[in-house]
């Protein structure tokens, strides 16, 4: 990619953890869009569809404000995070990220042994930046179960919504 796309890049950084007591699943993203930054809200913008998703998987309504979506995540034991907390960006593409700083997913799960799983947002986003940071995680964790999911991005628009429901309903089984 050319010098000229990155002239007036955003670097920034990401959200803080969302957690509760006692996490069974981690759900990373890539990093937020520009409009969850604008929002402070994971999954902020509204074309995304990891809320609907989780209405449909979770029954957490996604009409809900932010605060009530968020604790209910909470009540469910599950945290929303991301794999990079800085980066240098053009624009809420993934494809766009360069000079990852990552956030410390190994310290995550070493101070919350109750995750029993990690959901990654994407393949191409945050799947591909946390196996480039995390290439040891499976056996430094071999108790924690990594997944990739269909990214919620509007950019994914190759799978459908219900096929990403149906994916995603995975959720479930690391609740029990």
């Amino acid at each position: 990619m050319s010098s000229e796309h990155y002239r007036n890049p955003y670097r920034g950084e990401g959200l803080p953890a969302v957690c509760g007591s006692s996490p069974r699943i981690l759900i990373l993203g890539s990093f937020p869009s520009v409009m969850s930054l604008e929002r402070q809200e994971y999954y902020g913008n509204p074309h995304n569809q990891f809320w609907r998703i989780m209405e449909a998987v979770l029954g957490i309504g996604a009409d809900l404000p932010y605060s009530r979506r968020v604790e209910e995540m909470k009540r469910r034991h599950i945290a929303l995070w991301d794999v990079a907390s800085e980066c240098l960006r053009k624009g809420s593409s993934d494809s766009t990220i360069r000079d990852v700083v990552q956030n410390d997913i190994a310290g995550f799960v070493g101070e919350n042994p109750s995750v029993r799983a990690i959901f990654l947002n994407g393949s191409t986003g945050a799947g591909k930046i946390f196996s480039r940071f995390f290439k040891d995680f499976a056996a430094d964790f071999p108790e924690t179960a990594v997944l990739i999911m269909p990214s919620t991005s509007p950019a994914n628009a190759a799978v459908s919504l219900a096929e990403k429901i149906e994916c995603w309903s995975a959720v479930k089984g690391y609740l029990d």
